[in-house]
């Protein structure tokens, strides 16, 4: 990605998208990725996108994980899902950066609708998910790690699992804040691997995660001030908007950073 070519609006909107993306991860545990991913998208390629937001999304998930608690019941259950998903990330950073990162906007918006149809997941019993919790462990951490790794969302896929195997909300924020936390850092190492990663990209983005990091603090203290309803609202239909958009720009074969 060549940091030139971003001039200063990109900068100054980047600041705004992961200010709000901060505040809603702090309002809710969770959706710094899930927001902050497709505004970027929309404005660049989604590799880049993925790059951008590598160190504002770690800055807030390990300040989520510090400020969490009782991790006998999160991790210390969980732990196998945890493990899978690097794997997963792996794989679907290779891809990231070995094919045109533009079809990736479909799948993008494709993540997103199956985010937006998280309430009627709930009616959807995936049986096997009890049943089989080594086979789940494995299928949904390779999984949430394969989207996390392209699309820097993994969310979606983890709320089919946590339902199934009824996690609280609070063991979810931690258990999903890890899940992003451990992929995020071999999602570092392979990209710094391949040359994608630079030592001044990783300055350009400090400024990001402080932004984001205080946004995300801000948030936890409104936590109780917001109506939850209707803020869930006007995200989902700020997500939907996003999800038409990304998927205009894949039909019309238009995205930012194509060549």
């Amino acid at each position: 990605m060549d940091l030139e070519s971003l001039t200063l609006l990109f900068w100054i909107s980047a600041g705004a998208i992961v200010l709000l993306a901060g505040l809603v991860h702090g309002v809710f545990g969770l959706g710094f990725p899930l927001l902050a991913t497709p505004f970027l998208a929309i404005l660049i390629d989604i590799r880049s996108a993925v790059l951008i937001t590598l160190l504002p999304t770690m800055t807030v998930n390990i300040v989520s994980i510090l400020r969490g608690g009782r991790w006998s019941e999160s991790i210390g259950r969980y732990w196998p899902l945890v493990v899978m998903i690097p794997i997963g990330t792996l794989a679907g950073t290779w891809l990231l950066v070995s094919v045109d990162p533009g079809p990736f906007r479909l799948l993008l918006a494709a993540i997103i609708v199956l985010h937006l149809a998280g309430e009627r997941l709930r009616f959807v019993h995936v049986r096997w998910v009890r049943e089989s919790p080594w086979l789940a462990y494995l299928v949904f951490g390779l999984a949430a790690g394969f989207t996390a790794g392209t699309v820097n969302v993994m969310v979606p896929l983890l709320v089919i699992f946590a339902l199934e195997v009824g996690m609280t909300p609070l063991v979810m924020v931690q258990v999903f804040n890890l899940c992003f936390l451990v992929g995020k850092s071999v999602q570092v190492g392979a990209f710094a691997q391949v040359g994608l990663l630079t030592g001044p990209l990783a300055l350009a983005t400090i400024p990001l995660a402080a932004v984001a990091a205080a946004a995300l603090l801000l948030g936890m203290h409104l936590r109780d001030r917001v109506e939850g309803e209707a803020c869930q609202g006007w995200l989902r239909k700020v997500l939907a908007g996003m999800a038409v958009v990304l998927t205009v720009q894949f039909i019309a074969g238009v995205w930012p950073g194509r060549t």
